[in-house]
């Protein structure tokens, strides 16, 4: 199983040499994929979580491409209605190809309703919007040999039933959403049951879960997967191995924008996974701590 990390592309704290620091930890300590967010309007009820400045996702990841060599490039996720599908395809499949072929394209519906209205895009028709333009991206990659996107595996985030039936028809993975164990092992028995309905394969499982170390155990039905002690964390990550997962993207993000001020204080948990379960990554000592 692969580890990935999703890395704050936004905040007080966030700029050019922060992302590049970020790029290079997540790639020296071994991790396999490094993933960004999407926003294009930081309207009020964006800021609240996501205050500015918020990077780009295509910049971004263009831009730490250059500053990388084998660490995997993504989107957590890549809000589809916000972009005419020809111009997702395009960048997509060029970055991919400028990359080395490096990158992973998860997407969603997305939820602030604010930007929506700010980009001139039904809210109401996010759902329908998002199943149009994928298709019309993959039909892009298929039949414009110059968009070369063909490889760039699609993950489909969205935690609800509608998700899991994206998932299934327009996507090569499920890439739900910070959750916990017992509610992941009721919506793979749906994801089966929707692949059945629709005789599909049952799409691959690549979640993103919560990294939240804390010196005692946290107890109680609403811990999140990643959330706890280092053993804790180890035992979320053996049990969604068993689930099938074949990469874990571990997000150390709280919640508080002026985290990213103290980005040491994430690198420090990461440094502490990859010490603990990082024999099949490569393993270089990160020597900015």
């Amino acid at each position: 199983m692969r580890i990935g990390v999703n890395v704050p592309n936004f905040g007080p704290g966030t700029g050019p040499g922060v992302l590049r620091e970020w790029a290079r930890t997540v790639e020296d300590l071994g991790f396999d994929l490094l993933m960004v967010s999407d926003h294009v309007a930081v309207t009020p009820d964006v800021a609240e979580q996501y205050p500015a400045p918020f990077y780009e996702p295509f910049t971004t990841l263009s831009w730490l491409a250059g500053v990388t060599t084998r660490v995997r490039l993504g989107t957590t996720v890549l809000i589809v209605p916000y972009r005419h599908p020809l111009l997702v395809a395009r960048m997509a499949a060029n970055l991919n190809d400028l990359s080395g072929g490096r990158l992973v394209l998860g997407v969603g519906v997305g939820w602030a309703r604010q930007e929506f209205d700010a980009l001139g895009v039904a809210f109401r028709r996010r759902g329908a919007l998002t199943d149009e333009h994928l298709r019309a991206v993959r039909a892009a990659w298929r039949d414009q040999d110059d968009y070369r996107g063909g490889r760039v595996p699609i993950w489909v985030g969205g935690n609800s039933d509608a998700g899991l039936r994206r998932a299934v028809l327009l996507g090569e993975a499920w890439h739900p959403l910070r959750f916990t164990l017992p509610w992941l092992e009721d919506a793979l028995v749906r994801l089966k049951a929707i692949a059945g309905e629709h005789d599909r394969p049952v799409p691959a499982l690549t979640p993103r879960i919560a990294l939240r170390l804390t010196a005692a155990p946290v107890t109680g039905p609403g811990r999140l997967a990643g959330e706890g002690t280092i053993e804790q964390v180890g035992d979320d990550l053996e049990r969604l191995r068993l689930l099938g997962s074949d990469t874990v993207v571990l997000d150390p993000f709280g919640g508080d924008p002026e985290e990213t001020r103290r980005p040491q204080e994430a690198w420090r948990m990461l440094t502490t996974v990859a010490d603990r379960f990082g024999q099949d990554l490569h393993h270089p000592r990160m020597e900015h701590q």
